[in-house]
């Protein structure tokens, strides 16, 4: 998102979370944490949904209407632009190697990598790029199309009784837990494909969808469901999370079936928190402090970039410390020297490529209310 736009501290916190967690799995602390670190994917995915829905969400409550195309057109130039400028990084080493798969490029390069390869070809961590590519296209079409239809309707509401939109959701939820354990009783070798397939991951990002939808049309129901259960629901959350750093998520039938449902049901209310207790920033500061808060929200700010550019980071230093040093660094320096480069990077990229890319996008294809604000 661009600069200029009003964020919520507490959200940048969330992702500087997730995009940390990311971090530990992908750069070995130790053992607990690279097998909790998985689960910043799906944090990421929880937050994306809500985010990325809002923005739809908005959209019809002013204008009575959404517009996809200028949507993904805008969500483009967030995504492509970094992405395909450094692919070239994870893409040199399979050159220089002479081993290129020209379809596993172009997997990489139209998002399909997850179905085609499983993880990301030349860039693994790609495949989440892919789920929620396919997301942005998928919700954003079938929302205009079930507007325009008037097949589903957005409207405020303060009830507990579930209108269609919510209805189709849970379906959908249940659909995808119920091919997640298909998937992995009929072909237990695709372990990689049990975790990526966006069919089998898509309830993650619905769920922020539907948390959206509480959030823009049920907002005064939301808190009062949430806060007449806080303790009761945090504890909840906590006990849904606390099997992850004991298990190993890419072989595990449990955690692929089942445990990708209780993951988004422990960060939709961690979401649910930050969104409806107005001291949540109160809180932050007071027991991880103001310094410590702000930081990873400016990590959060720039986790984008960070997610791009940490897998390289990873590689070429390691090089650099095996080949060049030929040292081996304890495993808390060797995590911090790699953590302090890649947030540095990442936060110029933000800054400098994103934030260009993003001012282009704004001159071309400004968003609706800046454009009614011109006219």
């Amino acid at each position: 998102m661009s600069g200029k736009n009003y964020r919520l501290r507490e959200l940048d916190f969330l992702r500087g979370i997730a995009i940390i967690l990311v971090l530990l799995n992908h750069q070995p602390l130790s053992e607990f944490t690279s097998r909790m670190g998985w689960i910043g994917v799906d944090l990421f995915f929880v937050l994306s949904g809500f985010l990325v829905s809002g923005l739809l969400f908005k959209e019809y409550i002013k204008f009575g209407d959404i517009h996809p195309k200028r949507f993904l057109i805008r969500r483009g130039f967030k995504i492509y632009p970094v992405y395909y400028l450094f692919y070239i990084l994870y893409l040199a080493p399979i050159l220089i190697k002479h081993k290129l798969d020209i379809f596993g490029m172009l997997s990489d390069l139209l998002f399909v990598q997850n179905y085609y390869w499983g993880w990301g070809y030349a860039y693994s961590p790609g495949w989440s790029l892919a789920v929620e590519e396919h997301f942005y296209l998928i919700f954003s079409l079938l929302l205009y199309w079930g507007l325009k239809t008037k097949t589903i309707s957005l409207r405020e509401q303060n009830s507990v009784h579930f209108s269609k939109f919510e209805y189709i959701i849970v379906v959908i939820l249940f659909l995808c837990l119920a091919l997640r354990f298909y998937t992995n009783l009929a072909f237990p070798d695709e372990f990689a494909r049990q975790i990526t397939m966006t069919h089998l991951r898509l309830d993650s990002l619905l769920v922020g969808v539907f948390i959206g939808y509480w959030y823009y049309f049920k907002k005064e129901f939301l808190i009062k469901i949430f806060q007449s259960h806080k303790k009761v629901l945090l504890i909840f959350a906590i006990g849904l999370l606390s099997f992850t750093p004991f298990v190993d998520h890419t072989h595990s039938f449990f955690a692929k079936t089942i445990g990708f449902s209780m993951l988004y049901v422990a960060f939709g209310i961690l979401l649910s928190w930050f969104l409806t207790d107005w001291k949540i920033n109160i809180y932050l500061d007071k027991y991880c402090s103001t310094m410590i808060v702000n930081g990873i929200s400016k990590i959060g700010f720039a986790s984008y970039s960070i997610y791009i550019i940490h897998a390289f980071v990873n590689y070429a230093l390691g090089l650099f410390l095996i080949y060049v040093l030929k040292v081996e660094l304890p495993r808390p320096i060797h995590f911090l020297t790699a953590f302090v480069i890649t947030v540095s990077v990442g936060i110029f990229m933000t800054k400098y490529i994103e934030g260009y890319f993003l001012n282009v996008r704004d001159k071309f294809f400004p968003a609706r209310n800046a454009e009614s604000k011109i006219k």
